[in-house]
């Protein structure tokens, strides 16, 4: 069979450029010794996941950390799942967190000299190296219907077989030349496929970059490389994509494990060197008493989107997620707690083999630690930033005052004192802790632990005396009185030598005040609260908080 004549009968753009002249195009980089480039290569459907992250960091921290390239590339060779507005929204998410590429899709960098990164703009180059595989008698046409191949399937399932084109069940492996152009010239649709030279029964060892050692079997399946549309499939066009922008390192999910016989055998078939592949160990969480994956139809966490709308700190995100990807992280950030995170000398060889344990509870921690870092105004821009994106329009209202909501945060956060507060884990939740600062959203359930004319004498005298301008000090000495007046315990040491002879102590006289202003038995300092809210607005929740 004349093989450069099937090829220019398939492939019969005569102005396809060499695939020669394509590695003179893309040259390899200038980079230092031992520099990795890397790339985050999503499809664009719309919906990145912590997956896309983990791996983002994953990629980041290795290219800047040996002084290499992190970049983006869209593999949008399925058009039917594209969604528009998918790339910025990857962009936009990534940067939220702090991962920034070097060069890629809709980045503007000087770097971009790979370009272009969007892989149905690349389709000339494919069909260049498919052409090549033709005429090397590698690559064949198929003229199989959707019908005839859902056949097969079912034959060797139900003979328990493997599923797949290859072997006896690959059908126009080996058609005569005759056969081709009959079918071309009725014009039969039919798409490229390699023609395997791989057999199963051998096997060899692949070294992962993250698993180690691992066994691979030679790949036997006659895989689509060209589509029926002349578009090429992901598994052609990454490794055509990865060869010309020069990737060294692909980092990527284990459960591509499964394609990695098909993709060595491309890099070879095509003469290209293969960068060293590091599959990620499958984010996992605890459901009761067994560990799962994430799932997109089940946790809501698995979604970015989730952490934005929650309003999670996003150092603390990327943070957590180093614990995860590297355990030496952890121990290193207790050594070193005011580095900048990215000190940390990131290892991929330091990944988990197995299941990664993703725990949102933790994540609260580390969020609640990295927000009390803050100071009042850094914490206000970080809370209102959240507020105009996804507050409610009293949410907003409240942002407007700046200068009390820094107040409130100098409280709640403690930044007077040695010791930060630590109760606010993300914005959403810190927006709804200082909700009884406003009037308008303090809807309180007075508990109180006393009886009806208890609780009135306190609120009554309390607010007779109350100053807005009383220090701590004076301010409690006008709650001892008030406490005592209303039969309580004036000093703890008296209600600890007799406890019968009063209705409780002090502090249980500040409680029915701290229910009255704040709705709650618990609250940070009650003066400075009061003193924030000022005297008539204080003065007027004692009085409403009255038992009728």
């Amino acid at each position: 069979m004349d093989l450069k004549k099937l090829a220019a009968t398939l492939i019969p753009d005569k102005n396809l450029k060499s695939c020669e002249e394509y590695e003179e195009i893309y040259p390899p980089r200038n980079l230092p010794e031992g520099a990795e480039v890397t790339r985050l290569a999503p499809s664009p459907t719309g919906f990145i996941h912590l997956g896309n992250l983990y791996s983002a960091l994953a990629d980041e921290r290795t290219a800047h950390t040996t002084g290499g390239v992190f970049y983006l590339r869209i593999e949008d060779t399925d058009e039917k799942r594209k969604v528009e507005g998918a790339v910025e929204s990857v962009i936009r998410s990534l940067k939220y967190f702090g991962i920034k590429f070097d060069e890629g899709a809709e980045i503007d960098s000087p770097l971009n000299v790979y370009a272009p990164y969007y892989q149905r703009k690349r389709a000339d180059i494919y069909r260049a190296f498919a052409k090549r595989l033709i005429e090397q008698g590698l690559a064949y046409p198929c003229f199989c219907t959707a019908e005839e191949l859902d056949e097969t399937r079912r034959v060797q399932t139900e003979s328990k077989q493997t599923t797949g084109y290859y072997g006896a069940y690959a059908k126009c492996r080996n058609l005569s030349e005759k056969e081709i152009y009959d079918k071309l010239k009725a014009g039969t649709p039919f798409v490229i496929r390699l023609k395997s030279q791989g057999n199963i029964e051998n096997k060899s060892t692949f070294r992962d970059a993250i698993k180690g050692d691992i066994t691979v079997t030679e790949n036997d399946q006659d895989i689509v490389i060209i589509k029926s549309d002349g578009i090429p499939t992901y598994h052609f066009a990454h490794a055509i994509d990865d060869h010309f922008m020069r990737t060294t390192l692909v980092i990527r999910g284990e459960e591509w494990l499964a394609s990695l016989p098909i993709h060595i055998e491309l890099f070879k078939v095509l003469g290209f060197r293969r960068p060293r592949y590091a599959h990620t160990s499958s984010l996992m969480k605890m459901d009761g008493d067994t560990k799962r994956k994430l799932s997109k139809r089940k946790d809501p966490e698995l979604s970015l989107d989730y952490y934005r709308k929650a309003g999670y700190y996003p150092l603390a995100v990327v943070k957590y997620l180093m614990t995860v990807l590297n355990s030496g992280f952890e121990e290193w950030t207790l050594k070193n707690p005011d580095a900048d995170w990215r000190d940390f000398k990131f290892k991929i060889e330091k990944m988990g083999k197995s299941g990664a344990l993703f725990d949102l509870d933790k994540l609260n921690d580390v969020s609640k630690t990295e927000i009390s870092k803050l100071s009042a105004k850094e914490c206000y821009e970080f809370l209102n930033g959240w507020v105009q994106e996804f507050g409610t329009d009293a949410d907003k209202a409240h942002f407007e005052n700046g200068k009390y909501i820094e107040d409130i945060l100098n409280l709640i956060m403690g930044t007077g004192g040695k010791k930060r507060r630590k109760d606010i884990e993300r914005a959403e939740q810190g927006v709804r802790l200082i909700s009884y600062f406003f009037d308008d959203t303090f809807s309180p359930e007075y508990a109180y632990r006393f009886d009806k004319d208890t609780v009135n004498a306190v609120l009554d005298g309390f607010a007779a005396v109350y100053d807005a301008n009383d220090e701590n000090p004076v301010w409690f000495d006008k709650l001892k009185r008030v406490a005592a007046n209303a039969g309580f315990a004036a000093e703890m040491q008296e209600y600890k030598a007799n406890p019968l002879n009063f209705k409780g102590s002090v502090s249980d006289a500040a409680e029915i005040l701290r229910v009255a202003i704040t709705g709650s038995p618990n609250s940070p300092d009650l003066c400075t609260i009061m003193k924030i809210l000022g005297k008539d607005r204080s003065t007027a929740r004692l009085l409403k908080a009255k038992i009728k």
